[in-house]
């Protein structure tokens, strides 16, 4: 106190002008900088009214075959150029199925074997030759890796059984020596403990050379791989809903679109599931397994 400005800029060395700047001052507490709002955000920004939309339309369809937030992102990827990360429409999907109360799935998950399969059926809708069907997506997963393949029919029997199999057989080049099924679905009924196959399946099956091994009754648990892929796939690769001419150009785009997945990473082992794949298949060529399946094609031929 008693001391002029004059003399404050003198001894400090600086201007007249700044001393009484801070004399004038009255809180000496630090301002925060504003906080910047957030690219992402501010892009997905533009795109909610097309998410909103999408996701009012799921509530109108059937509940297993809905948009994830990785769909929703592809889709506006895709057709709607949108320049933005996957990690925004995830929160803003996730936010908005939250203020809409929408339930969580869950799934048990159990170790298995290189080689193993797991085989279920599904329902998806699709639009058949303009037509809206209901049509049964045949699932064979190798929970190893987690590589997944669909093939989709009209019914759930055991030349349709035998037909997808063959199908992805065929085409992956390699039969797994174990296939693990729902409680006989299409291709036996269970008669106490013990199943009895069709002898189709039966045919099959050893025509092969493989093993086939069932669930308890009640106990999805068990194939917990093929269960959880059913509702991904569905989800994933039928979201809208295919518009195909025929089952066989839809069964040809399921192919593919499986094959895409292999490029993808690994959710626990953080490695392309193709290289994980890779060992699945080691050992099981198909030349090993059989030298023909000619004898096989009258039998469901028709199936189609």
């Amino acid at each position: 106190m008693g001391v002029s400005q004059r003399e404050i800029a003198k001894r400090l060395s600086i201007s007249r002008d700044s001393v009484a700047k801070y004399l004038s001052q009255q809180d000496f507490s630090p301002k925060p900088q504003p906080l910047a709002q957030r690219p992402g955000g501010s892009v997905v920004a533009r795109f909610t009214p097309i998410i909103d939309q999408w996701l009012v339309d799921d509530q109108k369809r059937w509940h297993k075959q809905r948009h994830t937030a990785r769909r929703v992102f592809d889709r506006l990827v895709a057709e709607h150029d949108y320049p933005g990360s996957y990690s925004p429409v995830q929160r803003y999907v996730k936010q908005w199925r939250a203020e809409h109360r929408q339930p969580a799935d869950g799934y048990s998950e159990l170790e298995w074997p290189a080689g193993t399969v797991q085989v279920d059926f599904g329902q998806a809708q699709v639009f058949l030759a303009g037509v809206m069907t209901v049509v049964h997506v045949l699932i064979v997963t190798f929970p190893f890796s987690n590589m997944r393949y669909a093939q989709a029919y009209r019914g759930e029997t055991a030349e349709c059984v035998c037909d997808g199999l063959r199908t992805i057989f065929e085409h992956i080049g390699a039969v797994p020596p174990m296939m693990v099924f729902d409680n006989a679905t299409g291709i036996g009924r269970r008669v106490q403990d013990k199943v009895l196959e069709t002898k189709l399946f039966s045919a099959f099956r050893l025509h092969y050379r493989a093993h086939s091994r069932y669930c308890n009754p009640a106990s999805g648990h068990e194939k917990g791989s093929v269960e959880n892929a059913v509702g991904f796939l569905r989800r994933n690769l039928m979201v809208p809903e295919p518009d195909v001419t025929s089952l066989k150009a839809l069964n040809a785009m399921l192919l593919a679109r499986c094959d895409e997945l292999a490029a993808k990473e690994h959710y626990r082992q953080h490695v392309p599931i193709s290289q994980l794949f890779a060992e699945d298949l080691a050992g099981v060529s198909l030349e090993k397994w059989t030298s023909s399946v000619a004898g096989f094609r009258s039998c469901w031929k028709d199936v189609q």
